[in-house]
């Protein structure tokens, strides 16, 4: 099993939901972003210290018995800019502002910052709308390189 596989299995049966992997070379350092999932996010519930350290400790355990070598896990919540990558996450945060890169440019600019309108599309080919300004943007998720939330304070 892989081992993004193996975090995301854990994380979700401990009923959080795995927001992203970062892992240094060979694999020494790795971060692990989780936050609530969906349905609980309209509660307004956070990550908690707690929380962290309970998917930190289980994380250990796994990768002992996994036979996982690594020199450091950090495990935290995703932030007020975290990362969107997939199809689920524009659709939960449609109306919120996001900074987006494109791998592709669209026109001549790689680099946007506006509201997520809507998200349309079957799994592997959707799409979103991206209003920037005034201008509507039909951007493909295949084509995002990064794309993070814009906190609002």
């Amino acid at each position: 099993m892989q081992l993004n596989d193996l975090i995301e299995k854990t994380v979700v049966g401990l009923g959080f939901e795995l927001v992203e992997v970062e892992s240094s070379p060979r694999a020494r350092l790795l971060r692990v972003f989780i936050d609530h999932p969906e349905a609980d996010d309209q509660v307004g519930r956070s990550i908690s210290v707690d929380d962290c350290a309970a998917v930190s400790h289980q994380l250990t355990h796994v990768f002992l018995v996994e036979n996982i070598d690594y020199d450091r896990l950090e495990v935290s919540s995703p932030g007020l800019d975290r990362v969107l990558t997939k199809a689920a996450d524009f659709r939960r945060f449609t109306g919120c502002e996001i900074q987006l890169k494109l791998r592709v440019p669209l026109g001549n600019q790689r680099n946007f910052k506006g509201v997520i309108e809507a998200v349309a599309g079957e799994e592997g080919a959707e799409k979103f709308s991206l209003r920037v300004e005034n201008v509507l943007h039909e951007v493909a998720l295949a084509n995002v390189d990064r794309a993070r939330l814009v906190p609002t304070f």
